[in-house]
């Protein structure tokens, strides 16, 4: 099973900053999953004051450049890990150097086999498979 450990820090954009010893500790963590073969892909986000966002309105696409007023939490960056339970994700989320405050949201990835077959069938024809 892949799941998606979201970081949500307890700052604000304009806040965040990471400090030397953050990273490090952060740093150890990440090789930590790598070594024990758990980790797919991590990454860290830039802040959403340089994001934009694509909302669809009556069918229509609007866009909406970062920051975003109506939004109190931030994503800071995501891992990417494939283990075999949500209790294993859990506990790789509680090990993670965090700060005070911060939230690590586990969302597990759906796989196409999950999905009905008729579901399964309507996306190999989209894509023009058997």
């Amino acid at each position: 099973m892949r799941f998606l450990m979201l970081m949500i820090p307890n700052v604000s954009d304009a806040e965040w900053g990471p400090t030397p010893e953050m990273i490090a500790a952060m740093t150890r963590y990440n090789r930590e999953l790598s070594e024990a073969g758990v980790l797919l892909s991590l990454e860290g986000l830039h802040p959403a004051t340089d994001g934009a966002r694509v909302s669809f309105a009556g069918g229509t696409p609007s866009v909406t450049d970062g920051p975003f007023a109506e939004t109190n939490e931030v994503i800071g960056g995501y891992w990417m890990i494939q283990l075999g339970s949500r209790e294993e994700a859990i506990d790789w989320a509680r090990r993670c150097p965090a700060a005070e405050g911060d939230v690590i949201e586990i969302r597990q990835v759906q796989e196409m086999a999950e999905f009905p077959p008729e579901v399964q069938a309507a996306a190999a024809e989209a894509l023009g498979q058997p």
